[in-house]
Formats: structure tokens, sequence, C-alpha cells
């Protein structure tokens, strides 16, 4: 057979028209109701899981919240408790020597302060964490790159993260507070204010001291447990001793039964005795106990009540009038004149050594 006649035998061949090339094919309904079915069966096979994560994530932030709230609530009762219990105190004898109601007051802010922030950042990290477990995310990664940024942030903040410690545990431990007098070597003064990185000093000329507390290596709390007045008492050598302790004992009685003393002191005043004794002067030491920080106070009210006293009482302290001279003395001529010298006799030893050499040849040898 020719290929003439099969060509003719299978008709004329179509031609391709750019219509039928341009044209995108229309998806048929079969198609987009197989999709439909498609998408419905994968919804229908994962909106339990879905349903579950969410009641989890739901639940653990319901919790964190209710749990922090229940916290942060426990802990502003218990510090309000402690401020209506110096609150109570203070105006009370009690509270007037033991308890300074700023200072407990700022002290229990401060710790209510910091146990919120701690009580607020456990709860909500440890949610967060579980919000991202929920999820299926590795949580490994996440830790180890958190560990290692608060490792880089140790290092480069190391000195704010010490002042806060160190300040975190001056209040916990109060060590001191507001109105304090401490010593804290590289200042001291009376407590301002008591922060968790920087403690405010007023000095004694005034002036505000800012003392970070990593700074701080030792305090001296001037203000704790009870101060010591101690005044020593200067008289002559030639003075009754049982006359000066007599007198002595005067002033402490009078002094103990007066106000506001009676309350300044803690303790009687009592004459220890002879502190030192020298060739013209004895020195006696009066002492006692009093309140934190009135010290001073006691002590220079009590070196004025002795001064009168021994006014009163004609017991001379050193340091009074002297003893004037019964003879005039004349001055002697021969003070200023000068001990004669060996070198103004020529034939001394010491001259003859002293004169040159060729004076020295000069003499003729003795026979």
């Amino acid at each position: 057979m020719s290929l003439s006649a099969v060509l003719l035998a299978a008709g004329p061949s179509p031609s391709p028209t750019p219509s039928e090339s341009t044209t995108p094919a229309v998806p048929s309904l079969r198609g987009a109701q197989e999709s439909a079915t498609n998408a419905a069966g994968w919804v229908e096979q994962n909106w339990s899981t879905w349903l579950a994560i969410g009641l989890r994530v739901l639940l653990i932030l319901v919790i964190a919240a209710v749990l922090r709230i229940v916290v942060r609530r426990a802990i502003t009762k218990l510090i309000d408790r402690m401020g209506r219990t110096a609150d109570a105190v203070d105006g009370t004898s009690l509270g007037g020597l033991l308890v300074n109601a700023e200072r407990r007051r700022q002290r229990s802010q401060a710790i209510g302060s910091v146990l919120r922030s701690v009580a607020s950042f456990v709860i909500l990290g440890t949610a967060a964490l579980m919000v991202l477990g929920t999820f299926e995310i590795n949580l490994a990664p996440l830790l180890a790159s958190a560990g290692v940024a608060g490792v880089a942030i140790g290092f480069g903040a190391r000195n704010l993260v010490t002042d806060f410690l160190s300040g975190v545990f001056m209040i916990l431990e109060d060590q001191y507070g507001v109105g304090d007098s401490i010593d804290a070597g590289v200042a001291s003064g009376e407590v301002v204010e008591v922060g968790l990185r920087v403690t405010k000093l007023r000095g004694d000329n005034g002036e505000i001291w800012y003392v970070r507390n990593g700074e701080v290596k030792r305090i001296g709390n001037l203000s704790q447990g009870w101060a010591t007045a101690a005044v020593d008492v200067t008289v002559r050598s030639s003075e009754d001793l049982d006359r000066v302790k007599a007198t002595l004992d005067q002033v402490a009685e009078k002094m103990s039964k007066e106000e506001p003393w009676n309350e300044l002191l803690w303790s009687p005043i009592e004459v220890l005795g002879l502190d030192s004794v020298l060739l013209d002067s004895m020195v006696v030491r009066v002492s006692a106990k009093t309140m934190p920080g009135k010290s001073l106070t006691v002590e220079r009210e009590l070196r004025w009540r002795v001064k009168r006293a021994f006014d009163a009482a004609d017991i001379r302290i050193v340091g009074g009038e002297t003893t004037p001279l019964t003879e005039a003395t004349t001055p002697d001529p021969t003070a200023a004149v000068a001990a004669p010298s060996v070198y103004a006799n020529t034939e001394s030893p010491q001259s003859t050594a002293a004169s040159p050499i060729a004076a020295q040849r000069a003499v003729p040898p003795a026979k």
C-alpha cells in the first residue's frame, strides 16, 4: 500500500490553533469535589489533636495566671502583716527602743518586691517552657542557648549581679536599716536609704554617699544592741580619791533619775576607777550602757554635770590655774659665755695636731 493511500485512509490531520494552546484547562466539578473531600478528611483526622493542644495550652496559661495571683497576694499579705506589727509596736516604749518603723517598712517593701519578682519569673518561665513542650518543640537547644547567654551576661554584668545579690542578703539578714549609723569602710554615716544595688549614707558634714553593696566588705553598725558612753575625768594627783568618787556617784545618781536620761541610760553609771596615774595627774573613768546611737549625747551631758559638780566641790581639774612663782629669778650673766676651747692654747695637743704640717716641721726636735 502506498503512503498516499494510508494518509487518505487516516483522514485529514487536525492542525493546532492558538486558542487551544493558551486556554487553561478548567477543573471539573468532580476534581473539586475530591479536593474538598480530602481536606475535610485531613481536618477530621487532626482536629482532635489540635483541640487537645489548644486545651492544654489554655490550661497551662490559666493555672500559671491563677498561681501567680495567689502567690503575689500571699506575699503582699505577709508584708502588710509585718507592717501592721511594726505600726502596732511603734509609739510604745518598746517601739522607741527597739523598732524603727521606717526601717521595718522599707525592709519589708524591699523583701516583698524581691519575692514577687522571683515568684513571677519562676511561674511564667515554667509556663512558657511547658507551652513550648506542648507543641513538641525540642527544648534542649533552647536551654543550652539560654545557658550560654546567661553565662555571657553574668560575666559582662558581674558587678551589677554582685551588687544585687549583696543587697538582697543585706536586707534579708537585717545588717542595717534606715536610721542606723554604720561604718562601711569606704564611707561612714547615717543610713538614708537601703536599695538592692546602692545604699545611701548621710555623712557627718551633710554629704550623701552612694555606696555600692558589692563594694562593702565589712559593716560596723553603731545602732544595734547597745552603746557605751565613757568619760575620762582628769584631776590632780593630790586630790582625795574618796572625795572624787563620792562626787561622781552623786552626779551619776542624780542624772539616772532625771528625764530623758533615765530612758537613754540602759545601765547605772559606774565609776570604774583609775585608768592611769601620772606624776601630776590621774584619770578616773566613768562608763554606762546607753541606747544605740545616744552615747555621744550622754557623754556630753555627763561631762557638763561632772564639771559643775567639781567646781562646786572645789576639785581642780588638770589644766586649770598653775602655782605662781614665789621667788624672782635673775638671769645668770655667764650663761651667754661660751665654754673655753682647747684650741685657744697653742701648746695643747689638740692645737698641735690641728696646725699645718709645715709649721710642725719648723719646730726643732727635742734633744
